[in-house]
């Protein structure tokens, strides 16, 4: 009598149905970087994990809607397994996350592209997760599994009873790429061409004929009082007598009362549904009173949000390719080239930038009290004063683009300093 496979055999039959399944004729080739158009990922041959991020595994991609920075994982991107140290994609996986789980994160997970050729062992999986320890799953508030297939369902089984409850309550799958519209910043989203050219054949077979034709309609026009996802002049306009705009002035007053000596003040998270309503109130015009939250995060969060919001980035769109050539400016001359880029801002957003910036540097100066240095805060930040007017910004782009703002913080006196429009405000 034969004995039935176990789980894990299972698991290998499954994956390898799922491969013959794919009848596109375009099977996925590991073994180079495959990224979305735009994320111009190009990590430098000193990067100490040059080896395994040269294959575009691991992005970072900006933040979440609620301010929570995106881990992105793609196994399109895995080459096949001889030619990549599994032991080596764990290490960098752990030197990625060190940098960002002090802070609440969200990973995703593009399951697209994962064969028996280049797939990890079920060891090492196990390995993976037992190295992961408090400080990486505390801050973790979900794990989007993105085209979850049989085989990931007989993975999380055969993995449940080393999963706590509550960390298992973090995965949520997702079926379609559309999905993750409702959570994160789909546009800055790092999404390679053969999850995107996955996601359209399953979104044809899912179609039962040719799709009905539907007039999407005309967007609505923002309310008078609208703040959020309007631009500064659009808000200016409406608010004739604020230069700087309600959201950050009044969130900045706050958190300068109350929360310059709180310890990782906007490296948390808050209650999607606060924010929602917080939102709402501004947007409406109404009122918002921060004490009855009794959360200092709150302000911080819908002061991220704001700025992620901006149509164009605070410090503009033509800035970007500046602040990615940092990098090759001499350290020396840095603050110089800081002082130049930030000079040659147009006036409204020069005089906005200045604030916001005045009062980060002022949050580092309490950096032994709330954790938060320059280098932190530029982390936090950075992807939100920032970014291309198409594509995504890579784990590479964020490198001169964390340094910049670092920079603008550290040495806020000398990069301000000497211009100051009329009717410039300083917190």
């Amino acid at each position: 009598m034969s004995s039935e496979p176990d789980p894990e055999q299972l698991a290998e039959i499954e994956l390898q149905k799922e491969e013959e399944e794919d009848e596109d004729g375009q099977r996925t080739v590991p073994g180079g970087p495959s990224v979305r158009p735009g994320s111009s990922f190009s990590p430098d041959s000193s990067h100490p994990f040059y080896d395994v991020a040269r294959h575009g595994i691991i992005q970072v991609s900006g933040d979440d809607n609620y301010g929570r920075k995106l881990i992105i994982f793609s196994s399109c991107c895995l080459p096949p397994s001889h030619q990549l140290n599994h032991h080596r994609l764990l290490e960098y996986l752990k030197f990625t996350l060190d940098q960002y789980v002090e802070m609440d994160y969200i990973l995703v997970y593009f399951h697209y592209g994962l064969r028996s050729s280049n797939k990890p062992s079920l060891k090492w999986l196990r390995q993976a997760y037992s190295e992961f320890d408090r400080k990486y799953k505390k801050n973790l508030k979900t794990l989007y599994v993105v085209h979850p297939t049989n085989f990931i369902r007989i993975v999380w089984n055969i993995f449940k009873p080393l999963i706590s409850h509550k960390f298992g309550k973090k995965l949520t799958y997702v079926n379609y790429l559309d999905e993750l519209r409702d959570h994160l910043n789909y546009e800055q989203l790092i999404i390679p061409p053969e999850v995107l050219r996955h996601d359209e054949k399953l979104r044809a077979a899912q179609r039962s004929g040719p799709p009905p034709s539907v007039k999407t309609p005309p967007p609505r026009p923002p309310l008078p009082t609208q703040q959020f996802g309007v631009s500064l002049q659009y808000i200016r306009e409406k608010n004739r007598e604020a230069i700087i705009p309600p959201v950050i002035r009044q969130t900045v007053t706050y958190l300068k009362e109350k929360g310059l000596r709180t310890e990782g003040i906007f490296r948390r998270s808050a209650r999607v549904q606060l924010i929602k309503d917080v939102q709402k109130l501004y947007n409406q015009g109404k009122p918002v009173n921060f004490d009855e939250y009794a959360d200092v995060h709150v302000p911080a969060v819908i002061l991220k949000t704001f700025l992620r919001e901006l149509p164009e980035p605070l410090l503009t769109f033509r800035v970007y390719s500046q602040v990615q050539e940092m990098l090759n400016v001499e350290s020396i001359l840095r603050v110089t080239r800081c002082k130049q880029i930030v000079e040659s801002l147009p006036e409204h957003n020069f005089i906005v930038v200045k604030f916001l910036l005045s009062f980060l540097h002022l949050v580092s100066q309490e950096s032994i009290v709330n954790k938060m240095s320059p280098s932190n805060l530029a982390c936090v930040f950075g992807v939100n004063l920032v970014w291309p007017r198409h594509g995504s910004i890579s784990l590479t782009a964020l490198t001169p683009i964390n340094i910049f703002t670092e920079l603008l913080i550290e040495h806020f006196h000398t990069v301000f300093g000497s211009r100051c429009p009329p009717g410039q405000v300083i917190p």
